[in-house]
Order: C-alpha cells, then structure tokens, then sequence
C-alpha cells in the first residue's frame, strides 16, 4: 500500500478519465496529490470521489504559462516539493480530413497537447532538481507511433509529445529525472466517446466494435484503471532504472 510512501504528484488532466484514475490509485498508494485541471466543476466532483486528506486541486489552463507556474508552485507550497509529475492533460480536437480541418482547432490542440506539456516540463523540473530527482510520465498514445485518418493534429501532437520526453529524459537523466511516455489505445472515456461520435454519428457500438477485433490481448477496451496501472509502475521506484522509453498500453494493437 505504500508504494508512494512520501511522494507527492502532480496530475494534469486530473479531473476525470485516465486523471482521475491515477489520482485515486496514487493516493491508495500513500502519494499526496494535487489534481490540476481547467474545468472546476469537475474537480469539485472529482476531489467528493478522493481521499481529501491526501489529496488537493487546482484550476488551472495548462497552455498559460502563469497558470502551470501557479500550478507548480502549489504543489511545493502544500507538499513540500514534486516527486512525480503526471503530464497528462490533453483534447482530441476535430475528425475530418487535413483540408477540412480548421486551423483554430488545429492550433487549440498543439496548445494543450504540445504546448501545456513543454510549459509543465519547463517549470516542475527545476522543482524536481531541488529534491534529488523524480519521474515525469507525459500521455501520448497509439496515435503517436502511427498515423490515423481524419486526426491530424491528434497524431501530430501525440508524435510531438514522444519527442519531448526523449529530449528531456536526456537532458535530465544525470539530475536524477527519468521522463517516459505512456501511449494508451483505444480506453473508455469521455474523450474516446467524443471520436467515436464525431466519426460514426450514432454507430459508436459499431464503430467500437471494429476496432475491438484488432485487438490481440483482450477483446475489448481498457479502462482508465488499466493505465492508471502503469502509470504506478512508472511513477515509483520499482521502475528506477527506466527513462526514455514508450510504454504502450493496448492490448496488442500496434504490435
């Protein structure tokens, strides 16, 4: 139960799906967490689900770069520093085709996605510095190792995302920081429900259906907890020897 004895995490992202499930599991392995996320309603909901006692939040927009530094200084006021920082929050934007694609949403995307995980890097490393070290785990997904129709910015900035954790788990691996992706396939959540939606209107079972058949582990999608999972491993010491890496969750479907 302890495995996050004394650590304490930040997670973007942390109000729902794969967010909110870390939370929850960090905090049953002793972490202290500070779940940050633009949505407060949300977070009233999401903290009513948690350990009050272990847990905390902040509003805040991961593309405002005042924003992640009231974010980061949060965390080290009420907790005493960062050990493990989850970059996590992320949009899927639009499914059409590049020339249909609008480039407002085009640009929202790679501020979130790209933007909002360069600016959390940017400022909770030199706060993991101070405390000897810790581990970044920033969410790509399939869509990062591979191309997929209609998602152009998605796949963009999922690819952009691999590139930022290899560089900084170059850049910070003698500090003592180790920086991996998590790259999820398909998972039961609000936003794998919204590309459903916007690509089979009123087929989602279908369409679900399709996808599921790729699948060589299980048949089915993950849940939030099934990442949440591996976001443990990679948060905690058991995983000290591992930077740099692309760690897929799902079920075998890129392989």
């Amino acid at each position: 139960m302890t495995r996050l004895a004394n650590k304490t995490a930040i997670i973007t992202g942390g109000a729902s799906g794969i967010g909110l499930a870390t939370g929850k599991l960090f905090v049953q392995k002793d972490a202290q967490v500070l779940l940050v996320d633009s949505n407060e309603d949300a977070l009233h909901d999401a903290m009513a689900s948690i350990d009050n006692n272990k847990a905390s939040y902040v509003v805040a927009d991961v593309t405002q770069p005042e924003q992640v530094q009231n974010y980061t200084r949060t965390a080290v006021e009420r907790y005493g520093g960062i050990d493990v920082f989850i970059n996590n929050a992320g949009i899927e934007g639009e499914t059409k085709p590049i020339p249909e694609y609008s480039i407002e949403t085009f640009d929202k995307v790679m501020a979130v996605n790209v933007r909002g995980v360069w600016l959390g890097l940017k400022y909770v490393i030199p706060e993991m510095i101070k405390v000897g070290g810790g581990s970044i785990v920033i969410t790509s997904s399939t869509a990062g190792v591979r191309g997929d129709p209609t998602m152009s910015a998605y796949v963009a900035s999922k690819h952009a995302a691999i590139g930022l954790m290899r560089t900084a788990a170059k850049e910070f691996g003698l500090k003592g920081i180790r920086v991996n992706t998590i790259n999820p396939g398909p998972t039961e959540t609000r936003m794998m429900l919204s590309i459903e939606e916007q690509r089979v209107p009123g087929k989602n079972r279908e369409f679900k259906q399709n996808i599921e058949k790729n699948f060589y582990l299980r048949p089915h999608y993950a849940t939030s907890q099934d990442i949440a999972q591996m976001m443990l491993f990679l948060a905690c010491d058991e995983s000290r020897h591992c930077t740099g890496g692309i760690y897929m969750v799902d079920g075998g479907l890129t392989s």
